[in-house]
């Protein structure tokens, strides 16, 4: 297959890049620096190609509390991104499958079940407003498109990735929690976390993401909005005693800060769909998916 994926030098597409092309696919990556996604006009280079799939990855966000400070910016820019994108699709590329990514936060705050039927009710984390809303509008592009020009795609929710082959800077919150004790292993510097540790997450291998994503592309046009991921969370103290068990360190010198941001409680996907769709699957255990992604981080500051 021809395919096109844009985000394709963050952390899923270090992994969806190498996996597309060890199987024999023909892969152009799109990034920040070869192609600016905000002028729509950037994309023509790529419009004589004709693909079989886009992979819809890129995004203007960073984790932590980036959503809190960022709001205009992330509305203008994701908007523009995620038009321009679906311009592309449709003026030349109508009969690729596009593959969009999801947003977990996207899904109301509060005590409603994460389950697809409810992607769109209720009102997202008010802290990740702009960035969720942003998702939703991606989502009712999609399907606008596919309602009057037949056009097919996939829009895929995954859980919060972990694993190998993450920057250095990426603060997303498993990366963050391993820095931190880290350095408070290393260093002697104060373990200070965000929130009570009460607040429950659920992470997905990057792997399993990665053949999730394939699983769900390869299926037919039923199944539009899928979550992906394995429905078991943890709550960050847990993660935290994890980490601390794999690096050597004292979890009860963690101190937790309930001042700062955590967002919402829970996050914890249902898995209905998933299950039903692809019963057979099975997902890394997150002990050995901490053990290699600590690993890797080790190395890196090595």
């Amino acid at each position: 297959m021809n395919i096109l994926v844009t985000g394709g030098t963050g952390f899923l597409g270090r992994h969806l890049v190498p996996y597309l092309t060890e199987r024999g696919n023909k892969v152009t990556v799109i990034n920040s620096r070869n192609c600016d996604l905000r002028e729509k006009a950037n994309l023509l280079k790529f419009a004589r190609e004709k693909y079989d799939r886009i992979y819809h990855l890129a995004a203007w966000t960073k984790a932590g509390d980036f959503c809190l400070y960022h709001m205009g910016e992330q509305w203008l820019i994701n908007q523009e991104i995620n038009t321009n994108v679906l311009w592309f699709w449709h003026e030349f590329q109508k009969e690729a499958l596009m593959i969009a990514m999801g947003t977990s936060c996207a899904y109301p705050y509060g005590d409603m079940p994460l389950a697809e039927e409810n992607y769109l009710k209720g009102e997202p984390d008010p802290n990740l407003y702009t960035y969720a809303m942003g998702k939703r509008m991606l989502y009712a592009g999609l399907m606008a498109l596919r309602q009057q020009f037949d056009m097919r795609f996939r829009h895929l929710i995954p859980s919060t990735l972990y694993g190998p082959e993450f920057e250095k800077g990426d603060s997303h919150f498993i990366f963050d929690l391993i820095k931190k004790i880290h350095a408070g292993k290393t260093r002697g510097d104060e373990v200070v976390l965000w929130g009570t540790g009460e607040q429950v997450r659920e992470l997905v291998y990057v792997d399993d993401a990665v053949r999730l994503i394939e699983l769900s592309a390869e299926r037919g046009a039923d199944d539009l909005l899928l979550n992906l991921g394995s429905g078991q969370g943890f709550t960050i103290r847990e993660y935290a005693e994890m980490i601390s068990q794999i690096i050597g360190y004292d979890p009860s010198s963690i101190r937790y800060d309930s001042t700062k941001y955590s967002g919402n409680p829970k996050r914890v996907f249902d898995t209905t769909k998933i299950k039903r769709l692809f019963p057979d699957l099975e997902f890394t255990d997150i002990r050995a998916g901490l053990k290699k992604t600590i690993s890797f981080y080790l190395a890196l500051v090595s």
